[in-house]
């Protein structure tokens, strides 16, 4: 058994469509046919079923997906492994982060990485979608939100920051010191779609307090959501990091107060993946700036309730 025919074959499994896996790989549909002729006839046992146009795995070929995958991962992973033997800490790392944390949080950590470690190649991604990107090796690591657990996935702590309510500063709420969790039933809110982390986060609270968020516009946009906010259409629900991490912003954040909503951060990997050098030197500059960053949260907000 090839690797090459490996690779055609899971070309297959990703697509369903032989001439489309044929044009990614870059080779002919008819060979990528007769090599897949080749596999099946090595193993005995008919790996996709045709029916007319449609294509679909037998069990055999689910069987050999889930080996063959591993497999690969391992060929690549032994690569990696090799080819830092001949770099000084260099390599690509693909980065997932939610929207608003690389809008508003993480860009000086980025500027910094990149004086500090020129020669590492860093691809930044927002999506609200990290935790299947990782596990479909689209992303090398993600930071997002604690959510279901995958024991393909190493999940790591980052800290724990609560949701205020942000609101533009001429705004009769803006001079409150705190925000009762059930008066947001009875404010206008712009806010993220439903089915984003952050918004199902901040609605799991408010149903357990006895009520359902009914925001008055919704985009899944985080500069889209502050420039609402700024407009006066509303305020909104989101980290205390997002506000504290702008200059001039024209807005308010108020701590809420009888069971606030929280968010916990995960720094997620697989598993199975080779870690590079670069890679790990990534994440020990990503925990000490967010462990900078929480601690001078803390000390802001002490001294804001040493204020009242």
């Amino acid at each position: 058994m090839e690797t090459r025919h490996l690779h055609y074959f899971l070309a297959v499994c990703e697509e369903l469509h032989f001439t489309r896996a044929a044009e990614k790989l870059g080779i002919s549909q008819p060979t990528l046919s007769q090599q897949i002729r080749v596999l099946e006839g090595e193993l005995n046992m008919p790996l996709f079923d045709r029916i007319g146009k449609k294509t679909a795995l037998t069990e055999a070929g689910r069987l050999l997906k889930a080996y063959a995958s591993r497999m690969i991962q391992d060929e690549r992973n032994a690569k990696s492994a090799i080819d830092e033997l001949r770099s000084d800490c260099r390599g690509t790392i693909r980065l997932g982060v939610l929207p608003s944390d690389l809008d508003y949080r993480l860009t000086p950590l980025l500027i910094q990485f990149h004086a500090d470690f020129p020669n590492i190649r860093l691809q930044v991604f927002a999506s609200t979608q990290i935790q299947q990107e990782v596990l479909d090796n689209k992303l090398d690591i993600g930071i997002t939100l604690q959510g279901p657990r995958d024991i393909l996935l190493v999940e790591e702590d980052l800290g724990r920051e609560p949701y205020h309510f942000i609101i533009r500063k001429d705004h009769p709420y803006a001079a409150l010191q705190t925000m009762e969790l059930c008066a947001l039933q009875h404010t206008p809110l712009v806010m993220y779609p439903r089915h984003f982390l952050g918004r199902e986060l901040v609605e799991n609270v408010c149903r357990e307090a006895g009520f359902t968020l009914e925001p008055i516009m919704e985009t899944g946009s985080a500069t889209s959501l502050l420039q609402l906010v700024r407009s006066g259409i509303g305020g909104t629900v989101q980290p205390r990091s997002l506000v504290e991490h702008m200059e001039n912003s024209g807005l308010s954040s108020i701590p809420i107060v009888n069971t606030a909503p929280y968010r916990e951060l995960k720094l997620i990997y697989r598993g199975d993946r080779y870690i590079s050098r670069a890679t790990h030197t990534f994440i020990n500059c990503l925990r000490k700036f967010l462990r900078d960053d929480l601690l001078t949260a803390r000390n802001s907000e002490n001294q804001e309730l040493e204020g009242t």
